[in-house]
């Protein structure tokens, strides 16, 4: 029986098959964990060794290395993380990903998982129809594993029938027997089959079905395996491109590891029978069959797959300083703006889960906290400096910080009407409602600060002067309001369901009563005549406006409880 058009067609079906039922598995599990995958990413920030275990348990929770990567990436863009604590997570995300070989190699090739498709099916369906969102995730999960595992019942029937099929064996048999050269040839093969189906878990799955039908010996299958290690580094090359000089170093950094552990790795498979000490680990320690037979290449293959891993990560995190001293020095900055941390990435919307998205946008609503808050400083510094040198450099840097205002919020914002588009849990959605009021409310503050701005250099045009009681009035406020800022700032960057509204009430109430004071005490001297008109109009402009700022951070808070 030859193999034709419509086999390939049918193999292609089989492995797509697989791949959607993982991402159907990948997506229930995720939604139904939510929380748990929040407080496990809350972990990544404090150093390579967690940021390790972090990646491990973020791909084995969504199964896909290229997800953690990917994420690691983004977050390296928009300054959330360095370039050490990324790495960590890429070294962790090459060791999760090796869970799927073995879901593959002891429930698809050993029980009869296909047979429990229908019954799965079974189950998962009516939970998809569940009004419990808990219970519609299981479903998801269910049915997605059902998908999975029925998909690679295909893929077995899918491949060439080796027995009617011996001159795919002779082909192969060209390439397999040149040592160093077959190994290099065979890891190419796997880093394109990986790169085509932007998927290492399905091209694993893939390897191991070839290898259990015949058609491809042990040897061949663990330099394709070696290759795919190779292949998956390219989906977080690819999403490195839109971003900033520190995305690409993050990525080239997860390239190196991957090229660099292939290396010695393939070096020790050409020299030493490191595949022999496979063979006796899968026959001594876990009593399976020889990976040299059919029966037995797909655990030998997960056994090889997570060795490799396991020792590549435990010698490269080590080396993790130099490799980013590497990176620093083959990836070039284009200049300042290339420096910069932006939103270019954040807005293509590539999280794997609404709660990874939903993270990053946390994070990056915290950082715009930062940015309003540094323009208090900025405006106060104005109302107090008189060198013209120096006006003009604050004014500047004011108009700069208000066009960055701008764009996190359009940028967020964007982002935010993405993530709602997917499926997400009940609290997920009632976060992202309140973090696009909390955006825009950080908006509306840096405008209030642009126009302050404005209206000091006006006043500073037309040569118009504050009494001392006037200046130290505003300062005293500008004060008032930085502690408001700051109390805000502290809440974004917190867990937002420990975050309550008594500290911003109590500031709020403070700054209203000292506004009133003031305005009282203003009302007063323009009817006495202590000072111009053109003097109190600027005057009054700067003391409502920074009420008008305690007003959108007490807003912000309660974006952040619920209570908007």
């Amino acid at each position: 029986m030859d193999f034709g058009f419509i086999d390939a067609l049918k193999l292609i079906g089989a492995l797509g098959f697989f791949i959607f039922g993982m991402k159907i598995m990948s997506e229930g599990i995720q939604k139904a964990a939510g929380k748990s995958l929040r407080n496990i990413l809350s972990m990544m920030t404090r150093n390579r060794y967690l940021g390790v275990l972090t990646g491990f348990l973020v791909t084995c929770l969504v199964q896909s290395s290229s997800a953690s990567t990917v994420m690691a990436v983004s977050f390296v863009n928009a300054g959330l993380l360095s370039l050490v604590e990324s790495a960590g997570i890429m070294l962790g995300a090459n060791i999760g990903t090796t869970i799927t070989g073995w879901l593959v190699a002891v429930l698809g090739f050993k029980v009869k998982i296909a047979a429990m498709a229908l019954p799965l099916l079974a189950i998962g369906v009516p939970l998809l129809f569940a009004k419990r969102n808990k219970l519609k995730y299981i479903g998801e999960f269910v049915v997605g594993f059902a998908i999975l595992f029925w998909g690679l019942s295909e893929l077995k029937h899918a491949v060439p029938d080796v027995k009617n099929n011996p001159e795919v064996l002779n082909f192969l048999g060209e390439y397999a027997n040149m040592g160093l050269l077959s190994n290099l040839f065979f890891i190419l093969v796997g880093t394109i089959l990986t790169i085509v189906v932007q998927s290492s878990s399905a091209s694993m799955a893939l390897t191991q079905t070839l290898c259990f039908s015949g058609i491809i010996p042990f040897e061949v299958a663990a330099a394709m395996i070696l290759g795919e290690n190779i292949g998956t580094t390219i989906t977080a090359e690819l999403a490195s491109l839109p971003g900033n000089v520190h995305a690409k170093r993050s990525a080239r950094i997860h390239s190196m590891f991957n090229i660099v552990g292939v290396t010695w790795m393939v070096l020790l498979v050409t020299f030493t029978p490191i595949l022999h000490l496979v063979d006796l680990v899968a026959v001594n320690i876990f009593h399976a069959a020889s990976p040299y037979t059919a029966e037995g290449a797909p655990m030998g293959l997960a056994i090889f797959h997570t060795g490799f891993n396991f020792l590549n990560v435990a010698i490269m995190i080590w080396f993790v300083p130099m490799l980013v001293k590497i990176a620093i020095k083959t990836v070039k900055s284009k200049g300042d703006l290339d420096e910069e941390y932006n939103l270019e990435y954040i807005s293509t919307g590539i999280m794997a889960t609404p709660e990874m998205s939903i993270m990053e946008a946390q994070k990056e609503t915290a950082k715009f906290g930062s940015v309003v808050k540094r323009m208090n400083g900025m405006v106060k510094d104005l109302v107090k400096e008189q060198e013209p040198k120096k006006v003009s450099k604050l004014l500047a840097r004011v108009k700069k910080y208000e066009d960055i205002t701008d764009r996190i919020e359009r940028d967020v914002a964007d982002y935010l009407s993405k993530v709602s588009e997917g499926e997400m849990s009940d609290f997920s959605s009632l976060q992202v409602r309140g973090m696009l009021s909390i955006v825009g409310d950080l908006e509306r503050i840096g405008d209030i600060y642009y126009q302050m701005s404005k209206g000091i250099e006006r006043k500073i045009e037309d040569k118009v002067w504050f009494t001392p009681e006037q200046r130290n009035n505003i300062v005293e406020m500008f004060d008032m309001v930085e502690k408001n800022l700051e109390n805000m700032c502290n809440n974004l960057k917190s867990d937002y369901s420990m975050v309550t509204m008594d500290k911003a009430n109590e500031h709020e109430t403070g700054l209203n009563k000292f506004r009133k004071a003031i305005r009282k005490e203003h009302f007063a001297s323009v009817e006495k005549g202590d000072y111009n008109f053109q003097s109190a109009a600027i005057y009054a402009d700067l003391f409502n406006s920074l009420e008008k700022v305690g007003d959108h951070t007490i807003n912000v808070t309660e974006g952040i409880t619920g209570e908007h």
